[in-house]
């Protein structure tokens, strides 16, 4: 008997890593000025508006950073064992 490959297609999805917190970051195009991190993404908008107000700076980098998992349809959103 001669060993048979089979390939199949499974459907996956990206899930947000239950974990963790999304993370919101500014910094000013301008000069070197950066918002503290924070899980509070209103809270990063106050400090950008507060620097463009003093400084009238009006370019700034905004970063969004979360976590994900890519799992198979039907399987448990963080699976064992993964990181």
């Amino acid at each position: 008997m001669s060993p048979r490959t089979i390939i199949r297609s499974v459907t996956h999805r990206i899930t947000p890593h239950p974990d963790t917190d999304v993370t919101f970051e500014a910094e000013c195009l301008a000069c070197s000025w950066k918002a503290t991190p924070s899980t509070d993404g209103k809270a990063v908008d106050v400090e950008l508006m507060s620097h463009a107000g003093r400084s009238n700076h009006r370019g700034f980098r905004r970063v969004v950073t979360g976590f994900a998992f890519v799992v198979r349809d039907g399987e448990d959103p963080a699976p064992t064992g993964a990181t």
